[in-house]
C-alpha cells in the first residue's frame, strides 16, 4: 500500500472516500429486472441491502415496521427518546424547532432522562406485532445493563453500535464488555460496530459476530474529525473489512461476516459504491431521514450530538426529499442521488453485467475524485 510522507517524521497510508472512486462499465449489460438485490444474514432474508441507522431522527417503531415491510431492516435505538418517554413526539417536535445555538444543550437536557426497561419491551413488542424482523441498538457502555431486557422482548437481531467498538477494550475503572464471550452466551445473531481498519474487524469477527459495522464518524451528523481529529475514509475502509472477511472466511474453515457499510453513504452513488467496495448491506441514516414519514421532520442526529460531556456530531438539516417507499423505489423528481436508492443500485449493476450484490463485489473501480461542475 502506497505511503506518502507527511514530514520527515512521519508517512501515512492514503485513503479514499466515496467521492475519490468511480465504478468501471464491463463487457457485458444486463437487464435492471433480472438483478437480484436481496442478501441474507444468519436467518433472515431481506429484499434490500438497507439497515436503517438506529437514530432517532429515522427510526421510530412505526417506520422501522414500514421499511421492514418494504424489504430492508429497520433498527431502533433502545437508548433514544422512544425508550425513555412514553410519548416522544413532542420532544422531536421541539429538536427539530431548535435555535442552533441552543440545540446541542437542549438535546443533553432531553436525553438526560433514563432509559425505562418496559419501553425497550413494548417498542420492540410493537414491532413483533406487525410481522416483520425485529431488530435494536445498544451502544457497548450500555449492554450490559440492558441486554437481558432486550432478549426477552424477543429481538432477532441484536446491533451493538458506537462510534467504534474493539474486542480488546481496556479500562482501569470498570470491567469492559467481553464481546467473545457476550456474543458466545447469546442467543441471537449479533451485529457489531463501528469498525475502520483489517485488524479491528479481523478481532470483530473473531468474537462470533454474524456482521460488522463499517465505519468511524462519517456520517452527516458526525463533528468526529473536527471534534477528535480521527476519521476514516469509507471506500477504504470497507475495502479494508472486506479483506478482514475474506481471510477470516478461510481461517474459520468457511465462516462468512457480512460487512455493513455505516456512514458515507447519503446518496445512491454512495450506495452502489460501497458494495462495489465489498460491502453486503449498508446502514442508512441521513437519506431515510428525508422521507416524510421520518421522526426528525426533515432534521437529522445521531447519539454522539447530545453526548453528556463530549458532543461529536450536531443536529443537521437534511430536508424532506420524498415517502420513504419514493427514496427506496422512486420515482426519482430529481437527478441529485436522493431518490430511487434501489433502483440506482439495479442500475449500476445491470450495467455493469452483474446479477447479485455478492456478485457486484467484484466489480473494477478506478481513483477518479470527483469534481463538481
Amino acid at each position: 500500500m502506497t505511503e506518502v510522507e507527511i514530514g520527515r517524521g512521519k508517512r501515512g497510508r492514503r485513503a479514499y472516500s466515496f467521492d475519490d472512486i468511480a465504478v468501471v462499465p464491463s463487457r457485458r449489460t444486463r437487464d435492471p429486472e433480472d438483478v437480484s438485490v436481496a442478501w441474507q444474514i444468519d436467518a433472515y432474508h431481506f429484499e434490500l441491502p438497507v439497515v436503517a441507522a438506529p437514530m432517532d431522527s429515522v427510526m421510530s417503531p412505526t417506520t422501522a415496521v414500514a421499511l421492514g415491510r418494504l424489504g430492508g431492516l429497520g433498527v431502533l435505538d433502545l437508548e433514544g427518546l422512544w425508550t425513555r418517554y412514553e410519548d416522544p413526539e413532542p420532544l422531536l417536535a421541539e429538536i427539530a424547532s431548535l435555535d442552533p445555538s441552543r440545540a446541542t444543550a437542549r438535546m443533553q437536557e432531553i436525553y438526560a432522562a433514563p432509559i425505562r426497561p418496559d419501553l425497550v419491551t413494548s417498542r420492540l413488542k410493537e414491532i413483533r406485532a406487525a410481522g416483520v424482523t425485529v431488530a435494536g441498538a445498544l451502544s457497548p457502555q450500555r449492554t450490559q445493563e440492558h441486554w437481558r431486557t432486550v432478549v426477552d422482548a424477543g429481538v432477532d437481531l441484536f446491533v451493538i453500535r458506537g462510534t467504534t467498538v474493539s474486542a480488546e477494550h481496556v479500562s482501569g475503572r470498570a470491567e469492559p464488555l467481553n464481546l467473545k464471550r457476550f456474543i458466545y452466551e447469546l442467543d441471537v445473531p449479533v451485529i457489531v460496530g463501528g469498525a475502520s481498519t483489517y485488524t479491528a474487524a479481523l478481532h470483530l469477527m473473531r468474537t462470533g459476530a454474524a456482521g460488522v459495522l463499517v465505519g468511524f464518524g462519517g456520517g452527516a451528523a458526525h463533528t468526529t474529525r473536527l471534534s477528535l481529529g480521527i476519521h476514516a475514509p469509507m471506500a477504504t475502509a470497507v475495502a479494508d473489512v472486506a479483506a478482514a472477511r475474506r481471510d477470516y472466511l478461510d481461517e474459520s474453515g468457511g465462516r462468512y461476516v457480512h460487512v455493513i457499510a455505516d456512514g458515507g453513504v447519503g446518496l445512491s452513488g454512495d450506495l452502489v459504491k460501497a458494495v462495489a467496495c465489498g460491502a453486503d448491506a449498508v446502514m442508512l441514516g441521513a437519506a431515510l431521514a428525508r422521507a416524510t414519514e421520518a421522526p426528525g421532520r426533515g432534521w437529522h442526529w445521531g447519539p454522539e450530538a447530545h453526548h453528556q460531556l463530549l458532543p461529536r456530531g450536531e443536529r443537521v438539516e437534511v430536508g424532506t426529499a420524498g415517502s420513504l417507499e419514493q427514496i427506496l423505489f422512486g420515482p426519482g423528481r430529481t437527478a441529485d442521488g436522493t431518490l430511487n436508492l434501489i433502483g440506482a443500485l439495479r442500475r449500476a449493476m445491470a450495467t455493469t453485467g452483474y446479477s447479485d450484490v455478492k456478485e457486484f463485489q467484484r466489480v473494477e473501480v478506478v481513483v477518479s475524485p470527483y469534481q463538481p461542475q
